[in-house]
């Protein structure tokens, strides 16, 4: 073998490395990114204004499992199982057109539902028993939430699995994705009031109450005002920081094994 191919498969090699070790740094921010998410989502169920959109109807129905006859499951597992309906209906709604690596939005909505169930056991000392308490931790939940989903947006993995369903209907509707955000944020809110209804006799204040109009609005506010200020962030993404090395060294004892 010449000297210019043992470079060309030197180069690959490293090429290779780079790619993976690019993959999983990427992952571990989109990972830090879901926690913060999850740690706003925890933080508005606690305030007892109301929870974030997206675990309203898993918060309702984990509250309803031990008064009827679904599931006792917590918010957590009942927001993996959400997730996992809305990619059931992104392949319904976008046949041919799905892309199989959207599957992958599997994963990324069982972590995210896992970290909720984290940060509810992390929150548990909460206790917002005054009006200014409430206030506070709804207000901390938004901005925390915001912050994240800034940096979610940021790692360029996959879709949350909320989004990748707008995106689908979107695609498929041609409506404008902002308009099918809003319309299908409003319907799970109708879903998590009518399954309020069906499952206490009454609507729960607590579960869609003022906090959730509030995270409807101020959470896009400050997803858009975090974006504008993170352009460093690109920068973490491209760059590996010291224990690159250590990276190296176990990619190189995997693959001789």
């Amino acid at each position: 073998m010449g000297l210019k191919k043992i470079h060309m498969v030197i180069t690959n090699q490293q090429t290779r490395k780079q790619k993976i070790i690019s993959f999983f740094w990427q992952h571990f921010l989109l990972l830090l990114s879901l926690y913060l998410m999850t740690l706003g989502v925890a933080l508005c169920v606690r305030s007892n204004l109301g929870s974030s959109v997206i675990s309203s109807l898993p918060y309702v129905l984990s509250l309803a499992g031990s008064v009827s006859f679904i599931p006792e499951w917590t918010i957590g597992t009942y927001t993996i199982l959400m997730n996992f309906m809305f990619v059931v209906l992104q392949i319904i709604i976008l046949r041919n057109k799905f892309e199989w690596f959207q599957l992958f939005q599997l994963a990324i909505g069982f972590v995210f539902g896992w970290l909720i169930d984290l940060n509810m056991w992390l929150t548990e000392f909460l206790i917002c028993n005054t009006w200014i308490m409430k206030i506070l931790v709804q207000l901390a939940g938004c901005t925390i939430m915001g912050i994240g989903i800034a940096f979610e947006i940021k790692c360029g993995s996959v879709t949350m699995p909320g989004e990748g369903i707008s995106i689908a209907v979107s695609q498929v509707s041609q409506w404008p994705f902002p308009k099918v955000k809003i319309i299908i944020d409003t319907l799970l809110v109708i879903l998590a009031i009518t399954a309020s209804y069906i499952f206490f006799g009454e609507w729960l204040w607590n579960v869609v109450g003022v906090g959730t109009m509030f995270a409807m609005v101020y959470v896009g506010l400050v997803v858009r005002y975090v974006s504008q200020h993170i352009g460093w962030f690109d920068r973490v993404l491209a760059y590996v920081p010291g224990f690159r090395r250590y990276l190296f060294g176990l990619i190189r004892f995997i693959t001789k094994g």
